[in-house]
């Protein structure tokens, strides 16, 4: 028998009939609070579980089940959620880590579509080849975050701290980067060849200041007031873009066309390699 107990209290929360955790069935259990540290969760059911201010640090969860899981607040520090299953189709299956602490916890290969991250601590996570599609990660801190070959396609970035992230090779078509943090974030690529996807995102007011970007492949996308200062846009593609009022000092252009990139407003003359076609050479 394997009793799960509160953080604080000491009070038995479930009592499971097994030797220990491991693949076990916590499905739909009210485990607020609970004291999970260090456990062995490994493929584990904890579908729509109640884990909220749990402390779950350094616990391991690969290839756990945490769809429709609620872990607001709780503590996954160093926590292994690698290969997890946490994805939805459906609101009612959302797994919920609003305001949780994942500083350093390994994400990498997790199914978390559709996701709410909200104000969550991700500093440092490791979230390589997950699929974070749709995910709502709205003001988190995941400075230092690498992120190499993760579907962000469709989610939701606004306001979070990315700077000095690592997000090489990774896709964020329509993605929502709206007055986030990316300075000295590196979206370039790893291979020769290869590329960050960045088309239709919206960029508007981020910091990309210092930001690698060599490579990107950003069409249609919106930097409107962003801070682009310093930042590497070498053999990017940027067709169709929206750089409305940005910050382009020391920018550096080499080897970017610029003929349908809209710059009204932005100050290319302090540029660097910017080739600007006759026609817009008077634009504002």
């Amino acid at each position: 028998m394997v009793e799960i107990l509160h953080k604080q209290t000491g009070n038995i929360l479930a009592t499971i009939d097994a030797d220990s955790l491991v693949g076990a069935d916590l499905s739909e259990l009210d485990l607020r609070g609970a004291d999970l540290r260090g456990t062995d969760l490994q493929n584990a059911n904890i579908g729509h579980t109640d884990l909220s201010e749990a402390d779950l640090s350094e616990a391991n969860l690969s290839q756990a089940i945490l769809r429709g899981a609620r872990l607001n607040k709780a503590v996954l520090r160093r926590a292994n959620l690698a290969h997890v299953n946490a994805g939805a189709t459906s609101p009612g299956d959302r797994v919920v880590l609003t305001e949780a602490d994942l500083t350093r916890a390994d994400l990498s290969g997790a199914y978390m579509r559709n996701a709410e991250i909200r104000d969550a601590c991700m500093e440092r996570a490791y979230l390589c080849n997950a699929d974070m599609r749709d995910a709502d990660f709205h003001g988190s801190n995941m400075r230092e975050m690498i992120a190499r070959h993760v579907l962000f396609i469709g989610a939701n970035l606004s306001r979070t701290d990315l700077s000095k992230s690592d997000m090489r090779d990774s896709h964020l078509n329509d993605t929502n980067l709206t007055e986030a943090n990316l300075q000295g974030a590196d979206l370039s690529s790893m291979d020769h060849g290869g590329f960050t996807v960045l088309n239709l995102a919206h960029l508007g007011k981020a910091d990309l200041s210092n930001a690698n970007l060599r490579g990107i492949l950003a069409e249609d996308a919106d930097f409107r007031f962003a801070n682009l200062s310093g930042a590497d846009f070498t053999g990017a593609v940027l067709s169709g873009s929206v750089m409305r009022r940005a910050n382009v000092s020391d920018t550096d252009f080499n080897n970017v066309e610029l003929a349908s990139v809209t710059m009204e407003y932005a100050n290319f003359s302090q540029a660097k390699n910017a080739d600007i076609p006759d026609f817009k050479r008077h634009i504002r």
